[in-house]
Formats: C-alpha cells, sequence, structure tokens
C-alpha cells in the first residue's frame, strides 16, 4: 500500500485546521486526524498552582488513542478512509494521512511516523486576539493565555526543536491561500515520487 503522513503543527489559532482542511478538500485519498478530538475529560485535567487547567500539555490528551487510530489507517488506509467516508472505492491510489495539531511533534511515537512536518507561527498579539475571539468549552478564564498558554507555547517548542529536525516553519500570517499554496505543492510533489517508485518498483 502506498502512503505519506504529514504532520501539520503550530501553535493556537495559527491555522492549523484551515490548512488540514483545505489540503483534505484538494487531495483525493486524503483523511484528515486531529489532536484536538483526543483531549481528556475536563474533570481528570490538573490545575497549577495558579488555578489554570493544564490543557497544553501532552498528559491532558490520549495519545494512545490518537495513536491506535494512526495505526488502523496505516494498517488499511482503504479502510479507514472508507469507514469515514463510505462512497469512497478502493483501488490503487496514493494514500494521504494528514496528522494536525498542536503537540503532534512532541510525541515522539507519532513524530517518527512524519514525512512530512509543517509548523504554523504567528506573534504572541496577532495568537492572543485570535484566542480571545474564539469561544472555548470551558471558556479561558482571565489571564490563561499570558499566564499559561503562551508560556507552555515557548516551552512545548523549545522542546520540539531540541528532539526534532526537518520542520518546515511556515508564516501563519501569510493569506489561506498562499499557505495552502506553499504546502500543496511539496505535498503533491512527494505523493508523485511515492506513486513513481511504486511503479518502478
Amino acid at each position: 500500500m502506498r502512503t505519506l503522513i504529514v504532520g501539520v503543527g503550530g501553535m493556537t489559532n495559527g491555522g492549523k485546521t484551515t490548512l488540514s482542511q483545505s489540503l483534505n478538500q484538494q487531495i483525493p485519498h486524503s483523511c484528515i486526524i486531529a489532536q484536538d478530538t483526543y483531549f481528556k475529560d475536563d474533570s481528570v485535567v490538573p490545575v497549577d498552582s495558579n488555578g489554570f487547567k493544564q490543557y497544553d500539555m501532552l498528559s491532558a490528551l490520549h495519545m494512545d488513542q490518537m495513536m491506535s487510530d494512526v495505526n488502523l489507517w496505516r494498517k488499511d488506509p482503504g479502510a479507514f478512509l472508507k469507514g469515514r467516508s463510505p462512497t469512497h472505492t478502493v483501488g490503487n491510489e496514493v494514500y494521504l494521512l494528514i496528522v494536525e495539531g498542536f503537540l503532534i511533534f512532541n510525541y515522539r511515537p507519532l513524530n517518527e511516523l512524519l514525512e512530512r512536518r509543517y509548523f504554523i507561527e504567528i506573534p504572541y498579539d496577532v495568537c492572543e486576539t485570535r484566542r480571545s475571539s474564539r469561544v472555548y468549552t470551558p471558556p479561558d478564564p482571565p489571564g490563561y493565555f499570558e499566564g499559561h498558554v503562551w508560556p507552555m507555547y515557548l516551552k512545548n517548542r523549545k522542546e520540539m526543536e531540541s528532539a526534532v529536525s526537518g520542520i518546515v516553519f511556515l508564516d501563519g500570517l501569510l493569506s489561506k491561500e498562499e499557505l495552502l499554496s506553499v504546502v500543496y505543492k511539496d505535498v503533491i510533489k512527494k505523493l508523485q515520487e511515492i506513486k513513481e517508485k511504486n511503479e518502478k518498483d
């Protein structure tokens, strides 16, 4: 089976989901596994000394469940895609998995499966403005962004950069179309390489 797994990471409200969904719409035989869908129940997420819920940590996520789903896709991407889209027909395609999330590069078992890594970054003030315009459940308490979200982003990014190579950093201030164009061209090129290699073998 011919497959490609790419990771779309970045800070909160950087544009990860928008880019991932656009890629999914543009590239046939692709699907998304999004890290945000694996958060543990709010009741078990710990609180720090400032009273802030510790969501921006791997321990707040069911990473074992996420890996299980990624491995289900790896085992049979055609069947996985058909389970999500019953009209999908299985053939001799190159299948693309888009793994999207804010801590995907910090989890080694997942990161090791990624063949392309993209990280969207935006400045502090833009991130804060975008975050304040979003409605979360539960909602962000006063001071949460500057007291927890941003410091944890800096910590997680430092850990990521010390452990992971080959990340393509993207300017999140570019338009959605520009970001999509950059990543789409790179992914399509890689998919074509995989297809050509398999045709020769």
